[in-house]
């Protein structure tokens, strides 16, 4: 999805909008300013039509409006690309992680394409920025256990709608998503036959730090705060708990795609740490194992704490750079716009192997690894007209 002009929000525009705002403080502005000029966010963002009210119009009513945009217009493009029709979906999973309306976005997909009456509709809400990977793994488990005989569609919907979780409160921990979230989504198709498929999923890895830790399953929290304003809190400690669960899911990927060698050199390096001895961690070769990466764009210091932590080289990241400059963090669809960029740049290649990586609240880090069947003919619509313009320098 790529939003409509009136929708953009340049950087100067956001800090003029809130600093008019009559529910911030200077120190808010400030704040929020500083935060912005920091953030590696560029100029072609977008907010939802409530937020360029003054003040900002946050309704139950402008939020399904941001849902219905975002959403019909990702499928739509899709239907258009694939030539698939909407009675040929067998499956629908849709993610969405605040916005959960009743009846839900699910049902409002399959009332708007009248999907067939025995479609499997599921709808998942609150599950962070990593859901759009967890749509993939369910929608590929629902194929192979009911892709028998005829050939099966399943219709991946992920996006975050923004709306209704603008932050109007004093709280700088819960300011911060109005500074980073932007509007966007992704339509995904996946199906059980490769005969026009063009990529193929290996594996789907999930690991998640929630049952045994408390400090992890708060540092991504929707909640009000003292005066009753409701918005997510993310904790100063929240770059500690992502390198926790990256390190969790490399631990779990590296059997899957690493050769014998480098898995003995991991395994050994953490069994040393863990009897306390002095070893320096072993950062096993995934950059000979992938040959591209697609790290979930949260924000400037998440995609340096990935880079550092896998020993990634910079244009093995741009991707995530520039999805982050061009879209903001658009949560769950961010890994999709980077698939497309590194389409789009025409870097990819048949059998090229690419790491979806994806951190969400609970705490949750889930990887898909994809084979490439095919590359994309042309541009995706997200970067069409302007991909020549990257990488930015700014």
């Amino acid at each position: 999805f790529q939003g409509i002009g009136s929708c953009r929000m340049p950087r100067a525009t956001f800090i003029e909008h809130i600093h008019l705002n009559p529910l911030f403080d200077e120190h808010s502005v400030s704040f929020m300013t500083r935060m912005l000029e920091s953030s590696a966010i560029g100029e072609e963002t977008r907010l939802p039509a409530g937020d360029l009210y003054m003040p900002a119009q946050n309704s139950f009513q402008e939020a399904r409006a941001e849902a219905e945009l975002v959403v019909f217009s990702a499928i739509d493009d899709l239907f258009a690309k694939t030539v698939v029709t909407a009675d040929a979906i067998d499956i629908l999973v849709v993610n969405c992680s605040v916005f959960a309306p009743v009846p839900s976005i699910s049902d409002m997909i399959v009332n708007r394409y009248k999907l067939r009456d025995d479609v499997r509709a599921v709808n998942l809400s609150g599950m962070g920025c990593s859901a759009g990977v967890i749509s993939a793994g369910l929608a590929a488990g629902l194929l192979q256990a009911t892709g028998h005989g005829a050939t099966q569609h399943a219709l991946v919907v992920s996006t975050e709608i923004i709306t209704c979780n603008f932050y109007t409160g004093k709280e700088r921990p819960m300011q911060l998503s109005n500074v980073l979230f932007r509007v966007g989504g992704a339509a995904v198709l996946l199906s059980t036959s490769e005969d026009r498929a063009r990529f193929r999923l290996s594996h789907l890895v999930r690991t998640s730090t929630t049952g045994t830790h408390d400090g992890s399953y708060s540092c991504v929290f929707q909640e009000e705060d003292g005066e009753g304003n409701l918005g997510v809190n993310l904790s100063k400690d929240l770059l500690a708990v992502a390198g926790n669960a990256l390190k969790a899911n490399i631990r779990a990927v590296a059997p899957l795609v690493l050769p014998l060698s480098e898995q003995l050199l991991f395994a050994m390096s953490f069994v040393a740490r863990k009897l306390g001895l002095t070893v320096k961690p072993h950062v096993p070769g995934f950059r000979k194992a992938f040959d591209h990466f697609c790290v979930h764009c949260g924000g400037r210091a998440v995609i340096d704490k990935v880079q550092s932590s896998l020993g990634l080289s910079d244009e093995q990241v741009e991707a995530s750079r520039m999805t982050l400059h061009r879209f903001g963090n658009t949560s769950s669809s961010t890994v999709w716009y980077e698939l497309a960029y590194i389409e789009a740049k025409g870097r990819m290649r048949k059998n090229d192997t690419v790491w979806m990586i994806a951190f969400g609240s609970g705490f949750k880090c889930n990887s898909a690894i994809w084979e490439c069947i095919r590359p994309a003919d042309q541009p995706d619509r997200a970067w069409a007209g302007c991909i020549h313009r990257y990488p930015a320098t700014n």
